[in-house]
């Protein structure tokens, strides 16, 4: 386990676009190193709408996550662009790194849950996804830990349980409407939600 001193990489779904202000102020009490990757939400549902190639849809949704990672950004918080261990609470825009290394499929398999994870796997560090649902559900059931990598869930992408298990990441689901769980899940305390951890 890590420490909560430790750098956190931090996708903020975008379903959340309505709690950025509490959720940043959250952040910055906690007082450990965070790197927020924005969700696609509202931004990547339009590129879903229209009628374009994997390829043009793949670029156009991580360029969706760029306009919410500005939307967070013009709260205060630092925008970068390359990756590096935060110091201090930042929001990652991914579409430069993204294009310079293109590690991941062009399908909407991968989306920015998977995207988050490979950041989180690029700088070793674990990952807290915040999202609007309590944690991963099978069968109608919260599951308190996924410990199978062939798992479907409808909370996260496709790609997201295979990449996290091929690259030993540590990650939590948490709902980011309940300011106490992700309290405690900065401090890496217990919480209700769903921990991924096939290091176990």
């Amino acid at each position: 386990m890590t420490s909560p001193a430790s750098p956190l990489v931090v996708k903020v779904g975008g379903s959340l676009f309505d709690r950025t202000v509490p959720l940043l102020g959250i952040f910055l009490e906690a007082g450990r190193p965070v790197l927020i990757v924005p969700g696609g939400g509202k931004f990547a549902d339009l590129v879903r709408r229209l009628d374009v190639s994997e390829d043009a849809a793949h670029w156009m949704a991580v360029a969706g996550m760029e306009q919410f990672g500005w939307y967070i950004a013009s709260h205060g918080i630092s925008a970068v662009s390359t990756l590096a261990d935060p110091t201090e609470v930042a929001v990652f825009l991914p579409y430069c790194a993204l294009r310079k290394t293109d590690p991941l499929p062009h399908s909407w398999d991968v989306t920015s849950d998977t995207i988050a994870a490979w950041v989180a796997h690029e700088l070793s560090a674990d990952l807290l996804l915040l999202k609007s649902v309590d944690g991963i559900h099978h069968r109608r059931k919260l599951l308190t830990q996924v410990e199978d990598p062939s798992i479907t869930s409808d909370e996260v992408d496709p790609a997201f349980f295979r990449f996290i298990f091929e690259h030993n990441i540590r990650a939590r689901v948490v709902n980011g409407r309940h300011d106490d769980r992700v309290r405690r899940a900065l401090r890496d305390e217990t919480v209700v939600g769903t921990l991924v951890d096939p290091r176990f």
